[in-house]
């Protein structure tokens, strides 16, 4: 297995990511991004795509989810943008290699099914931190602010290719990884010293225009319920800032992180987690949430997975970055009922548990439903 260490140079990697392309020349392979993909994941995966065509690598960009937040949705049409959104009529066998990017195999339910079809692992390329559940030939795996800094690196080198302001093409990716950057680090005012390298060699590529009509694109009558929701049913104790939003249409699922962003405006809050079921329309029934931080003691990705464990196959329920994560935890036997009282009970006993793991986690004591 290939592992690019902290120590190395970009350019040294950016060469090592050229060979394994070189080395995989002519195959199909498949972007595994997470189920719910994010600008991070979306744009990342396009540069990926855009390196491997010079070495004649067919590349198909699958989710199995749902794109759902506002600026996602544009991001995919404005920029036409070319997503795979899984079915059980895609025939998985016929790719080569599996590709996860922005992700580690953890959020997305397409590794299970590549484990049942013998597809292989091939590379993992990811900001967060390190999950051990993949074995990859080639491994990326980098504490940077985003997924999209370490594509843009290997795109910087040239190594690879050579971006042009004339390629239509080109314009597109370079706005899509800035739009990428500017999400994972609050509009680049978390962002590091690579980030900013990153973003000022793609700003003479980029489209402002184009960024502009993404970034501008209006919050759903759901999402605001959600955020409503979650301003008026939080508890704030100890600067932590806890709501639970009952159901959720798979539709507003993106609502969850966007209510944790307001909750996190309110004064002497340091940090924010929102969560809900999430049900309906084919799906799973799942508990979701998010959590945003600016607490800079506070290790999101240790806080999620001490607190709500894992499962039986050892895979935790939540994970993170540097403040930020999410969690999902299926819903299980309890899933389907639509009887209002039991949809109630259900709801209670999860708001419940979750929120007293979550207050025991970070040392506040756990209390009762008021």
């Amino acid at each position: 297995m290939l592992d690019l260490a902290p120590h190395f140079g970009d350019d040294a990697r950016a060469h090592v990511f050229a060979e394994f392309l070189q080395k995989h020349r002519g195959e199909a392979h498949v972007v595994a991004v997470q189920d719910f993909p994010d600008p991070d994941a979306i744009s990342s995966a396009l540069a990926y795509r855009t390196m491997a065509e010079v070495f004649d690598i067919e590349v198909d960009i699958v989710y199995e989810g749902r794109i759902s937040h506002q600026e996602n949705l544009a991001l995919v049409h404005i920029l036409s943008i070319d997503l795979i959104r899984f079915t059980e009529a895609l025939p998985l066998d016929r790719y080569d290699g599996a590709v996860y990017i922005d992700n580690q195999g953890t959020t997305t339910r397409l590794t299970d099914r590549f484990v049942e079809l013998d597809v292989p692992a091939i590379a993992v390329i990811d900001h967060h931190a390190p999950q051990g559940i993949l074995h990859p030939e080639f491994t990326d795996v980098r504490p940077v602010g985003a997924a999209a800094t370490i594509l843009t690196d290997y795109l910087r080198s040239e190594e690879i290719v050579t971006l042009d302001a004339d390629n239509q093409a080109h314009i597109n990716l370079a706005t899509s990884l800035v739009h990428g950057l500017r999400t994972e680090t609050n509009g680049l005012v978390r962002a590091g010293a690579d980030e900013l390298l990153a973003a000022s060699y793609l700003s003479r590529l980029m489209d402002p225009e184009l960024l502009e009509s993404i970034m501008q694109v209006q919050r759903s009558h759901g999402t605001m319920d959600v955020i409503e929701t979650a301003l008026s049913d939080r508890h704030v104790k100890g600067g932590y800032s806890i709501a639970g939003v009952g159901y959720l249409r798979h539709a507003d699922r993106d609502a969850v992180p966007q209510a944790a962003d307001f909750l996190m405006t309110e004064e002497n809050v340091h940090t924010a987690i929102v969560y809900g079921i999430v049900q309906g329309e084919g799906e799973r029934e799942q508990v979701v949430g998010s959590v945003r931080t600016g607490k800079v003691t506070l290790d999101v990705d240790q806080f999620l997975k001490s607190a709500l464990g894992s499962d039986f196959r050892g895979r935790h329920y939540g994970g993170g970055r540097e403040r930020a994560g999410g969690f999902e935890i299926p819903v299980g036997f309890l899933e389907g009922t639509h009887d209002p009282e039991h949809m109630r009970l259900k709801w209670d006993t999860f708001n419940r548990q979750i929120r007293n793991k979550l207050l025991s986690a970070a040392g506040i004591e756990s209390e009762e439903e008021d």
